[in-house]
């Protein structure tokens, strides 16, 4: 069955599709204005959470951007993207894999919640500077790293990368960018370059009802 894919114009699931790419597997995608539980009432039926990104790959159902791209590279062996558990680095593999989210996007969606996404009485630009700067201070593990690897694990781009990747990506359209080590601003850019993610970075601009806006950091 054709891999299914519900998205919205540079969110999470924009990791989901460059994956995909980067696998060669035949999927479907629909994309979605944002938010969808709001703009796509029809979503709510198939995701509880109104939540993107959704993937279903015949019975399974996924909700969580980072659980997709492990599954996909684990269930459609796909080695070249993942490392295999006998690999001394793939504890950290999976640490990569995981901070993507737990450490390094849960400030970012704080930023654009209190800087733009919340109505013009409830914006608020301490909450936004404050875990802009959280964002920045959690990337000194990644600076540190990039000094002496070209990627996260293994010697080889992965899905940690994507996953990581995204989360710099999105911090490029806030404008933070601006404050990432040199190091950390090249890494960024060879993963841009890639032709899966250039092919997928547009998917749902055209539907797109939002832009994200840079963010003028206090520091």
């Amino acid at each position: 069955m054709t891999i299914k894919l519900w998205h919205c114009h540079n969110s999470r699931s924009l990791r989901v599709l460059w994956a995909l790419e980067e696998m060669q597997l035949d999927y479907k995608v629909h994309s979605m204005p944002f938010p969808p539980r709001f703009l796509e009432k029809s979503f709510i039926e198939l995701n509880h959470l109104g939540t993107v990104p959704y993937l279903e790959d015949g019975e399974t159902k996924l909700t969580e951007s980072s659980a997709m791209l492990l599954y996909l590279a684990q269930h459609y062996q796909q080695d070249d993207l993942s490392v295999p558990v006998t690999n001394p680095e793939y504890g950290n593999f999976l640490n990569w894999l995981f901070q993507s989210d737990a450490t390094l996007t849960f400030p970012q969606t704080l930023v654009l919640r209190y800087s733009q996404f919340e109505a013009q009485d409830r914006q608020n630009s301490q909450v936004s500077n404050d875990y802009a700067l959280w964002f920045l201070a959690r990337l000194k593990r990644l600076n540190t790293h990039l000094t002496e690897h070209d990627y996260l694990s293994a010697n080889k781009f992965t899905i940690a990368d994507i996953a990581v990747g995204y989360a710099l990506y999105l911090g490029e359209l806030l404008g933070l960018s601006l404050h990432y080590k040199p190091q950390t601003l090249a890494y960024l850019n060879r993963l841009k370059a890639r032709p899966s993610f250039i092919k997928t970075v547009d998917i749902g601009k055209d539907i797109a009802n939002y832009e994200i806006k840079p963010f003028a950091l206090e520091t």
